[in-house]
């Protein structure tokens, strides 16, 4: 037991570490703890606070859910916030079962010994959770957690999810409710967006969980429907609702087109429920979708209300979280594969495993540092684990089982593919091939990733693509607008039909945006989001090919490292020679053409956006651009006034104050460009010395 003074300490770091897990988890997309580690802090925290109550603040981990509200991430979508009807609480979870049992001695206490009451008994969908409004029988919003208090209006997204929807079937469902439920990733799906995203060298998901979180605050709607979202209904809220039990409520709202699981199951004491809860630690693994505990529920609602809630939890529902799955297998060997970009990423071969839902033959060994890390030898028995059912990793090496035949893998000198000497960059944990425009395998990858779905669209697959680098017909993505028909029909199994649908698709290609050309080329660390920032910034290719690194740098969201690639990239005089060709061949390498500036309102000045405004923030950037202003991802001395909204960046504002740069709120800016003349208060010069306006 600590302390008080030793208390002080570990409740703080504790806080720090929970706050910052909760951010990546929530916002990031990222985990770095497993649900098992942060539900031990999350105790540990909680009873150190129940020994010194008076070390309680209202802002602890113990006393507030995660948020996911869009404001908290830099650089992220903004969404219109609504407020919760009702608070959307977390539940209390436990991986011992003694604590299921205290539960339902507790709900029996409270209740009274001689009430008749039973227990509906769930899977627990590891997803993200979603609310939805219903009026008159039609969707009227759909609302993500948030903070418990308010959250962002996924609505738009959420209709491009099949199973949900948009109009109710049936009849008896009440004028308007609200029903919860996850949104979630089968692993089907889940596999098919981590096998894109490696192709494109970016980083896959963690989880099924994080893939649904990111893909439901997706920019695009439409693209949220090509994710292979799913959800499952569980809980309703309204007013007067005409049900005694929770089972009854859920089976109206299947009988209206709603999905709901038919996983429940009715209990009536400790043992069905346990007995429910042992059949599912084993069945789980071959379900199509993730699933990470039970939820324990008292059925009667009267009762519910009865029993009430904590400040975040219910005390009428617990969640029994599984353990990580974990199994052993055998290593049979290492692959080292090269990606498009040239990172080299040893792969384990394994004994086919049952694990969460999938047969696991193979499993990422990361990089060097990982290998050396474990001590792993070719003919070990390792464990592989889905903790939160993530990514199939390699978590140990069970040395018992060791045998004299075993061999120590070594983490190749040279490329895999062209022999290339790897190269290691300082802090990065990987190695690369150098050889990036001679590489076969990596030229192949830079062709397959130009041509697929997020860049140009064009219809080809994988066996394409090895055949025409094969009979070296495309050496580079310009070649592919030089084929002729004649040059496709030389392809196995080609014939007239399928070379003029080839033919057509690249055609149709000519069309796609600069941005999405941009993304197509491939360049190192320039993903969607950066492609996006870059066409909207520079406008064409030729700005974006002669700005410096310091011009890079002002643009939103791109660090030294991006800037370092674009740099390298445009001063290689094949890149050059090969955006010609593309040119020639049609491509945009252009925004298209908009109307002159509104006004020269903001001519000469340099604005820094930040924060929540009564339209979106891509709009807001439009308005600066539309009055002749310049905008800009990061303040500098160059800045003329930092743009802010509601919950604005707390380190934009910190360097706006130390720089002195004025802070602008969105009515000044608004009078600003509307009547074409400063708002009271700013001085002509934008004299950053004076008056901040906020």
């Amino acid at each position: 037991m600590l302390n008080r003074e030793e208390a002080i300490i570990r409740i703080k770091q504790l806080r720090e570490t929970l706050s910052e897990s909760n951010r990546l988890y929530y916002i990031e997309n990222a985990p770095v703890l497993s649900d098992f580690e942060f539900d031990s802090l999350m105790k540990e925290l909680s009873d150190l606070e129940k020994q010194y109550p008076d070390l309680v603040t209202h802002d602890s981990p113990t006393q507030h859910v995660g948020s996911d509200l869009s404001g908290s991430r830099s650089g992220s979508r903004e969404f219109a916030q609504y407020p919760h009807r009702y608070p959307m609480l977390s539940l209390g979870n436990t991986y011992d079962i003694a604590e299921v049992e205290a539960f339902v001695e507790r709900a029996s206490k409270s209740i009274g010994n001689g009430s008749a009451f039973t227990f509906s008994c769930e899977l627990k969908f590891d997803g993200t959770a979603i609310c939805l409004t219903y009026r008159k029988g039609v969707l009227f919003r759909a609302l993500t957690r948030g903070d418990g208090t308010i959250g962002d209006d996924v609505t738009e997204n959420v209709r491009h999810i099949g199973n949900i929807p948009q109009k109710l079937s049936g009849t008896g469902f009440p004028d308007e409710f609200e029903i919860r439920g996850e949104i979630y990733m089968p692993y089907e799906a889940f596999d098919r967006l981590n096998e894109e995203r490696e192709r494109d060298e970016d980083p896959p998901f963690a989880n099924p969980r994080n893939a649904a979180s990111g893909s439901l605050k997706l920019i695009d709607p439409a693209e949220v429907g090509h994710r292979g979202l799913e959800c499952t209904l569980y809980h309703m809220l309204g007013e007067n609702l005409p049900f005694e039990t929770h089972d009854q409520a859920l089976n109206a709202a299947k009988s209206w087109g709603l999905p709901v699981s038919d996983k429940r199951r009715i209990c009536r004491n400790i043992a069905e429920i346990e007995e429910y809860i042992n059949f599912w630690d084993t069945e789980r693994k071959f379900l199509p979708f993730a699933t990470d505990g039970i939820v324990i529920k008292v059925n009667e609602l009267p009762y519910q209300r009865d029993l009430g809630y904590t400040a975040k939890f219910p005390r009428w529902a617990v969640a029994y979280k599984f353990k990580a799955e974990q199994a052993l297998t055998k290593l049979l060997s290492i692959d080292y594969q090269v990606g498009r970009t040239g990172a080299v990423t040893p792969v384990a071969n394994l004994e086919p495993v049952q694990l969460s839902g999938t047969v696991v033959k193979r499993a990422s060994l990361h990089n060097s540092d990982q290998m050396e890390l474990l001590d792993i030898r070719i003919g070990d028995y390792v464990y592989v684990e889905k903790g939160g059912e993530i990514i199939p990793k390699i978590t140990g090496v069970e040395l018992s089982k060791r045998g004299s035949d075993v061999s120590l893998p070594h983490f190749p000198e040279c490329c895999p593919d062209c022999g290339t000497v790897l190269v290691r960059d300082e802090g990065e944990a990987k190695y690369f091939c150098p050889n990036s425009d001679g590489c076969p395998t990596q030229i192949k990858g830079k062709l397959l990733h130009f041509i697929s779905r997020k860049a140009m669209n064009v219809i080809a697959g994988d066996a394409t693509v090895e055949q025409l680098f094969n009979l070296g017909l495309v050496k580079d993505p310009a070649d592919f607008y030089s084929l002729a028909k004649e040059d496709l029909l030389r392809l196995d199994g080609w014939k007239e039909r399928s070379a003029q649908r080839f033919l057509d698709s690249l055609e149709t290609s000519k069309k796609v945006t600069f941005d999405h050309v941009l993304f197509a080329l491939g360049i190192r660390y320039v993903g969607e989001s950066t492609a996006k920032e870059l066409a909207s910034y520079f406008r064409n290719i030729d700005a974006l090919a002669a700005a410096s690194r310091e011009e890079l740098l002002q643009v939103e969201d791109i660090g030294e490292v991006i800037a370092d690639s674009l740099v390298a990239y445009f001063k290689d005089a094949r890149h050059l020679d090969m955006i010609s060709r593309l040119k020639a061949a049609g491509l945009r390498f252009e925004t298209e053409h908009e109307e002159g500036p509104v006004s020269d309102a903001l001519k000469g000045k340099t604005i820094v956006i930040s924060g929540n405004f009564s339209i979106s923030r891509e709009r807001m950037k439009q308005l600066v651009a539309a009055h002749g202003g310049k905008n800009s991802g990061s303040l500098s001395g160059k800045t003329s006034f930092l743009l802010a909204g509601e919950k604005p960046g707390p380190e934009k504002m910190k360097k706006a104050g130390t720089l002195g740069i004025p802070v602008m709120s969105e009515e000044d800016f608004m009078k600003m460009i509307s009547d074409g003349n400063r708002p009271a208060g700013m001085p002509e010069s934008t004299d950053k010395k004076q008056l901040t306006l906020f």
